[in-house]
């Protein structure tokens, strides 16, 4: 069975805003049940399911397995089956088990597959830098959306998206994204205030210590604001003593792959909401 074009452009949409989701596919089923093998719904990261896999006698455990799945990034199987049939967590070839409260009497089996978050990179400017960005973050399957001045964005053209407003720009990233401030002189403040409006798990500025000090110096009086700057990465990038943009490029994109790869993307996330009041 087919996923319907309403679930495809769900699941198109979903990748286009970095979020990650779940596929639930019914590979079997067992007596009578209104699920049917091939059929295929949608978990998003907040519990929302799209299709029909059975009603509610499937839906609770396929939302909550489906959730715990997107949380360990790992497929599983998870069989629902009549409650007195139910003796174990888990039947003797090691599938999940859960109860199944329907009339029905039949068994269902379904196969959860979580599907990762498309890499983001946001980048704010339309600097030698941040043109490099693009070029090495699009080589490595990121999804880069460019936020720049109206006169600026032919600049920015190889990105996947493109704003011509910061703001605009910055509100696109999760927590699962990276923001890189690359603006150099060009509307600092404009786009450090967008930055930190943001929820992007990683935000780095192309500044020296002292000029990103004097930029914080200038923001409004607020505790949480200047709070949720300190954890701004300034200068961005991995020490390996850049001196061209694409030296510089391809220290901020190594910085951005270690904090992914060491999960600490998702931690820094989390103290940037912190800061914000978010947490």
């Amino acid at each position: 069975m087919k996923l319907s074009e309403n679930t495809l452009d769900l699941i198109e949409q979903l990748r286009n805003s970095g979020q990650s989701f779940c596929v639930a596919t019914v590979v079997r089923t067992k007596d009578a049940t209104s699920a049917k093998p091939g059929a295929k719904a949608v978990i998003t990261v907040d519990g929302e399911l799209h299709g029909f896999l059975g009603g509610n006698c499937v839906t609770g455990a396929v939302r909550k397995e489906a959730l715990q799945a997107l949380e360990a990034q790992q497929p599983k199987m998870i069989r629902i089956r009549p409650k007195e049939e139910v003796v174990a967590p888990v039947d003797t070839d090691g599938t999940t088990l859960h109860k199944s409260s329907c009339p029905s009497g039949g068994t269902v089996e379904i196969f959860l597959e979580p599907m990762k978050a498309t890499r983001r990179l946001i980048i704010l400017g339309s600097s030698p830098i941040a043109r490099t960005l693009i070029a090495i973050a699009g080589a490595i399957g990121y999804r880069t959306i460019s936020g720049t001045p109206q006169d600026e964005t032919g600049e920015m053209a190889r990105a996947d998206a493109c704003f011509d407003d910061f703001a605009k720009a910055a509100s696109q990233a999760g927590p699962e994204d990276a923001l890189i401030l690359s603006t150099q002189g060009r509307r600092d403040r404009e786009a450090l205030k967008a930055a930190l409006a943001s929820r992007a798990g990683y935000i780095g500025m192309v500044a020296s210590r002292r000029k990103f000090a004097s930029l914080v110096a200038d923001l409004p009086d607020e505790p949480q604001l200047r709070a949720r700057a300190e954890v701004i990465h300034a200068p961005a990038g991995l020490d390996i003593k850049a001196v061209e943009p694409e030296e510089i490029a391809l220290s901020i994109m190594g910085e951005v792959i270690a904090l992914r790869r060491s999960g600490q993307m998702h931690h820094e996330a989390g103290s940037q909401q912190e800061a914000a009041g978010q947490g």
